[in-house]
């Protein structure tokens, strides 16, 4: 079942990114924020990251501005592995299906999922980054998928892109012999 046409693959190839707005129906998204909601609800109860993934790391990361009473739940690790909602989306979904698109369709691969979380009035923030750095492959052809489950307005942080930005450079995510997750200061001030 094709969700996007030739036109949105050439976009995608071409600027690096693809906007496809209402892509899930009302239900689906009420199931993930009902899920999410409960994961922020359970994070009143913890100062420090907590829970477990398959591989060892902390389920559900907190920022340091987090309290029982100002949760400040920032991250997810892995909610296909413990929501049905968030695993049928992430493998079966239409977002899914345009992801493969994307790429060819023909054995695409779920490599990991996570919620990113900017809850009003706290801390976090996603510095300017590139993907690709965070995992690393041989080729590339892969595609991240965000899905926006509350709304995104100019005045809560939306996600940037820079067209085209995939065909340029790749950038060092280092600081020193540290990972930092972003760009250096002076690459940010180029663009």
């Amino acid at each position: 079942v094709s969700m996007i046409e030739q036109r949105h693959i050439d976009q995608y190839n071409e600027q690096g990114y693809l906007v496809v707005e209402n892509v899930l129906s009302n239900e689906e998204i009420a199931a993930l924020q009902s899920d999410f909601a409960a994961w922020v609800e359970e994070s009143r109860q913890h100062n420090e990251p907590y829970g477990e993934t398959s591989d060892g790391r902390a389920r559900f990361d907190i920022e340091s501005d987090h309290s029982a009473d100002h949760p400040s739940l920032r991250r997810v690790t892995s909610p296909s592995d413990t929501s049905e909602a968030f695993k049928d989306h992430a493998l079966s979904s239409r977002m899914a299906t345009i992801a493969g698109q994307l790429i060819g369709g023909s054995g695409t691969r779920l490599h990991h999922s996570k919620v990113n979380s900017k809850l009003p009035h706290t801390k976090t923030q996603v510095k300017w980054h590139q993907d690709f750095p965070f995992t690393p492959h041989t080729n590339d052809d892969l595609v991240t998928s965000l899905l926006m489950i509350s709304e995104v307005t100019p005045e809560n942080g939306p996600l940037q892109v820079i067209p085209g930005s995939h065909k340029g450079t790749l950038f060092s995510h280092w600081d020193g012999d540290r990972f930092s997750g972003t760009v250096g200061d002076e690459v940010e001030q180029q663009y």
